[in-house]
């Protein structure tokens, strides 16, 4: 059994931010923490020039093991993390939540695609030290 603290990504439709963040959670921290994502709705397919850009920086095609999803199919989470479009979450239980108020790059070009993982990159790193350190 983990004892590692569940931290849900979740965004409105859990197929670009929320997706990334899951990823780079499972790459760059699952040492620390277990990652999840989901959405108050859900697409058929995660956004595919999020998937496009992050196997191009990566290597790391997330459609192999992720999906969208709603909130409901979490495990019980520890810590809630909301992307930035305003979601809320009443019914999603933690010990700590936190908005990273990230701007949604779909329908952006490329560029906006990599500024968006580079910052979800950075926010996970400083979430993987604070939990490290005792602060969350």
């Amino acid at each position: 059994m983990s004892t590692k603290p569940k931290v849900a990504f979740v965004c409105v439709h859990n197929s670009c931010r929320s997706q990334i963040a899951e990823a780079l959670g499972k790459h760059l921290a699952a040492d620390v923490f277990e990652s999840y994502s989901a959405g108050t709705e859900t697409v058929p397919r995660i956004n595919q020039v999020a998937v496009r850009m992050f196997k191009e920086l990566y290597s790391i095609d997330m459609e192999t093991t992720q999906y969208s999803k709603l909130l409901n199919a979490l495990p019980v989470v520890d810590i809630v993390i909301t992307m930035g479009c305003n979601v809320q979450c009443p019914t999603l239980p933690c010990r700590h939540r936190e908005d990273w108020g990230l701007e949604d790059p779909t329908g952006k070009d490329e560029q906006a695609y990599k500024d968006t993982i580079a910052a979800i990159k950075k926010r996970i790193l400083m979430l993987k030290k604070e939990i490290e350190e005792g602060k969350i």
